[in-house]
């Protein structure tokens, strides 16, 4: 049986808090999504972990037992992620994306870096959207390229400011247009990041410019998913001038959107972090930017 050290963790964090609401908060996650994940793990294991009480959740006797193999599993784990970390030359900085960055940004930040920093190593890893904290939570990540909102807990610096615009379907019936009013877009199926992204899915989804319920024709996890399934019809979504660029491809048109807020792109670090390499590094991008 495979259980996924995500699973752990959100095992350990409501056994602990007693509370999925707190629990969800602490582990920068909706509640929905951690109550589904709760009950996937209770399937795959064959025994309930928790029962419900009024002021929220208790742990069975078979929760109770697991609750320290976890715990240890989970320190294990953490402790030889450093020690791995920690062989390199002077250490490795890992960077959390979840889009591709681009923008002159990151070649120039990791250049400063290596100057500030001589002999650490640089780790990129890509992290899908159901993890809006973009690997900080668990602590897989050191820093990480974030589009805003971020979860409570991290700190930022926002490196972009960029108009929000529409990608659609080569042909779409608003292709035509120079700008798209944000009003004309209220009826489209939107391709939307998972239900896990929380405010991340509501931004890109234009919640914050609208009053009633998007019309939702596909969930993606992440960008490439996301422009095959615009590409193949299935919906339109909303996108940044520079990201438009980046992931332009055939079939698809990109339009500006009038009545929407800019996207930020922002570096994101947990906030109290102030180890020397993530200070070195968010000092790079400040400059770069």
């Amino acid at each position: 049986m495979d259980v996924h050290l995500r699973d752990l963790r959100y095992f350990v964090a409501v056994a602990e808090e007693l509370n999925v609401t707190r629990a969800a908060e602490r582990l920068f996650v909706s509640q929905p999504a951690l109550s589904k994940q709760l009950r996937a793990l209770e399937r795959q294991l064959g025994f309930g972990l928790f029962e419900r009480v009024p002021s929220g959740v208790t742990l069975t006797q078979q929760g109770e037992a697991l609750l320290p193999v976890a715990r240890d599993l989970l320190e294990r784990w953490t402790g030889g992620l450093e020690s791995a970390r920690a062989a390199a030359p002077s250490g490795t900085l890992v960077i959390g994306m979840q889009t591709a960055v681009g923008r002159g940004l990151q070649h120039e930040a990791l250049r400063r870096f290596r100057e500030s920093m001589p002999g650490w190593e640089v780790s990129l890893r890509l992290v899908g959207w159901d993890d809006p904290s973009g690997g900080l939570a668990d602590g897989s990540s050191d820093v990480a390229f974030i589009w805003l909102p971020v979860p409570p807990g991290l700190s930022t610096h926002v490196l972009v400011r960029e108009r929000r615009g529409v990608a659609m379907p080569d042909g779409h019936r608003l292709a035509e247009l120079a700008e798209v009013p944000f009003a004309e877009l209220r009826d489209e199926p939107f391709i939307a990041l998972p239900a896990a992204a929380g405010p991340l899915r509501d931004y890109w989804l234009g919640l914050d410019a609208r009053d009633d319920e998007p019309v939702i024709g596909s969930v993606a996890n992440t960008p490439d998913v996301v422009f095959e399934a615009l590409t193949g019809g299935l919906g339109v979504v909303l996108v940044t001038e520079g990201n438009a660029a980046l992931y332009g491809r055939p079939g698809m048109t990109y339009r500006p959107v009038t009545g929407l807020p800019p996207g930020e792109l922002a570096i994101a670090w947990r906030e109290g972090d102030t180890r020397p390499q993530v200070s070195a590094f968010v000092t790079a991008l400040r400059q770069a930017a």
